[in-house]
């Protein structure tokens, strides 16, 4: 009886998009900005794509629409929302950001660059294990759109909600958006881990001492404490660091097996967010003295300091402390050489 209820209840929702048929402009026609389309027309919305390497014009495509979506990669958010902030867009039309990632120069999330460039819009974030091409494979799915504005929330959550793609509300799109931010520098951590062939012990304390991190990280910027153990924090993590589909995973695996950063860089043929997030959020951490030694061993991974076997090494012969604490750094005059 009950499985009747929900599939009643979903084919209830799945008809009412039929009637609320929405045009929307998505920015960026990569992997996952195509995904998104798939599931945008999946419910009978109206999809323009556009990308730099499409050719067309952003003035043409935003004109005259419900919803505008950046799925575009961390280096083309900032110039992207400053066109569409001299475009103008129809009033009070929700921007919603699907990136991950952290500006170079200003270390400020997409949602902030949004927000700064377009600040009388609602501004929703979209975040949460979606592997791009599952989804595309049509496989089940669930994410989260979180927003200040919760009606904007909603309104994206109805556009975007089916049987295959389940979709939650939140009210903090700080944490919803570091969460899935933050799990890519752990992805590559995690790839280091399986490349190494260190077992499932090891990846399993790696994992969760990773999760402790990213809260740390997370609720010191703003974000609350709950939405890092939901689908964008822990349930982006897990897929993240369990899946050869994970450009980060595929990054920690390659330098594992001894290759260099240019040539993972190379196979994967396109952008792992995690390995520029690293950079940034270590900058971040020195600022704000926050404790990150996962992510510190990872930086220096990635910046050739030290090996996959001697960041193990490193992690493991740390000092020994109790499983929970502040992990806010007290400021030394001789610790000028990591965070």
């Amino acid at each position: 009886m009950q499985s009747n209820l929900n599939t009643n209840t979903q084919e209830n929702l799945d008809s009412s998009f039929d009637s609320q048929d929405k045009i929307l402009a998505i920015l960026g026609a990569g992997r996952w900005g195509s995904a998104l389309a798939g599931l945008a027309r999946y419910n009978g919305h109206q999809v323009r794509l556009w990308s730099p390497s499409l050719g067309n014009s952003i003035e043409d495509v935003v004109a005259d629409v419900d919803l505008v979506i950046s799925a575009i990669s961390m280096p083309g958010v900032s110039p992207t929302a400053n066109q569409i902030k001299a475009i103008g867009l129809r009033e009070n039309i929700p921007i919603v950001t699907a990136t991950k990632g952290l500006d170079t120069e200003t270390t400020c999330t997409p949602s902030q660059i949004w927000s700064a460039c377009c600040s009388d819009h609602p501004i929703v974030v979209l975040s949460g294990p979606n592997l791009s091409k599952e989804i595309e494979q049509e496989l089940p799915a669930a994410t989260v759109v979180a927003s200040l504005d919760i009606d904007a929330a909603n309104i994206v959550q109805q556009v975007f909600s089916s049987k295959r793609f389940r979709v939650y509300t939140s009210s903090d799109p700080v944490g919803t958006e570091l969460g899935g931010t933050l799990k890519n520098v752990i992805a590559i951590a995690a790839g280091v881990c399986d490349g190494l062939h260190l077992g499932t012990n090891a990846k399993s304390g790696l994992l969760t001492r990773a999760l402790t991190e990213i809260i740390r990280i997370g609720t010191h910027l703003g974000g609350q404490k709950e939405t890092f153990f939901g689908l964008s924090g822990l349930g982006d993590m897990l897929a993240t660091c369990n899946s050869n589909l994970s450009r980060n995973y595929r990054v920690g695996y390659g330098l594992a097996e001894g290759k260099t950063l240019e040539e993972v860089i190379a196979e994967i043929e396109t952008t792992a967010e995690g390995v520029n997030t690293t950079n940034v959020l270590i900058e971040i951490a020195r600022r704000e003295q926050i404790n990150v030694p996962i992510s510190w061993k990872v930086y220096q991974l990635l910046n050739n300091q030290i090996t996959p076997q001697q960041a193990v090494e490193a992690l493991m012969e740390r000092d020994l402390k109790p499983e929970f604490y502040e992990g806010i750094i007290q400021p030394k005059s001789s610790d000028t050489h990591q965070p």
